[in-house]
């Protein structure tokens, strides 16, 4: 049996889980998330807490016992606590600005680089350097981290470009000069 799969998920007095059929809609005090789960996934509601079952021990069943206790739990999660990511700009004039409730990347380019804010995500910019993702839903969040890495990712020359925070980017030396 799945070891993460069997965990019951705990259900916070201020979560409201409805399920129906294999849609289920959890809100919160952070908003509501709405996904629809593989037909054969039984999902058993009790007393505060959320369960997942599988029909069978078949290797698809077997994979999606996990991976439908995992979603689950991250939307349980994101409506009460949310979710952050956080990227750090290396580079000499490289910075971040909010312009409303999108964001204004300098990256070096002739131009600035208008990014913006998908419905349910929100930009904080603390530093000209530092940009925080926030919103509900773990995998928007990381999605929306990771195409703002890819407008310039960190090169391994000099390291500048759009990082996670904590990423280390691991230097390449440069061109060798010829002995004479």
């Amino acid at each position: 049996m799945s070891r993460i799969g069997r965990q019951p998920i705990v259900i916070p007095s201020e979560v409201d889980v409805s399920i129906d059929g294999s849609r289920v809609t959890v809100k919160g005090p952070r908003g509501t998330l709405e996904q629809t789960f593989h037909r054969d996934m039984r999902l058993v509601k009790d007393d505060g807490t959320l369960r997942v079952e599988r029909p069978s021990d078949e290797r698809l069943h077997r994979s999606l016992h996990g991976l439908t206790r995992s979603l689950l739990a991250n939307m349980v999660q994101g409506v009460v606590q949310g979710y952050e990511k956080r990227l750090d700009i290396v580079g000499v004039g490289y910075r971040a600005a909010l312009k409303g409730s999108d964001l204004e990347l300098a990256l070096g380019f002739s131009h600035t680089v208008p990014f913006p804010a998908p419905p349910g995500i929100e930009f904080e910019v603390p530093a000209a350097n530092r940009i925080v993702i926030r919103g509900i839903d773990k995998q928007l969040v990381g999605e929306v981290a990771a195409d703002i890495r890819k407008i310039r990712k960190p090169e391994p020359y000099k390291g500048k470009g759009i990082r996670y925070e904590g990423e280390y980017v691991r230097k390449k030396a440069g061109k060798a000069a010829k002995g004479a």
